[in-house]
């Protein structure tokens, strides 16, 4: 179930994050995750609206079904999958990254 949809121009993709996406914020981060969260609301969010395939801190992860992208910040991993028809981000995880890729 997704829940929170983030930007609504026209051309943009929109950005949803799936239940456990903020449960996963707060479980790593604890009292700071609503710190972080403002960052990725107010940086990232725009950024994947305009251009989910593409940029510095993004990398499309092979052998991975469906098809997920990962944003890096700092040591937090934020893993995502784009429904390009919809113009959809789905935001589905997010891990330190010593516990990312197991």
């Amino acid at each position: 179930m997704l829940q929170r949809e983030r930007g609504s121009l026209l051309n943009n993709y929109r950005i949803f994050e799936a239940d456990g996406f903020l449960e996963d914020l707060e479980d790593i981060l604890g009292k700071r995750w609503e710190h972080v969260y403002v960052k990725i609301k107010t940086y990232i969010y725009p950024q994947l609206s305009q251009q989910p395939y593409f940029g510095k801190n993004i990398k499309k992860l092979k052998a991975y079904s469906p098809e997920t992208w990962r944003y890096r910040l700092g040591d937090l991993r934020l893993f995502y999958q784009i429904d390009s028809k919809g113009k959809i981000v789905i935001m589905a995880a997010a891990y330190l990254r010593k516990d990312s890729y197991r």
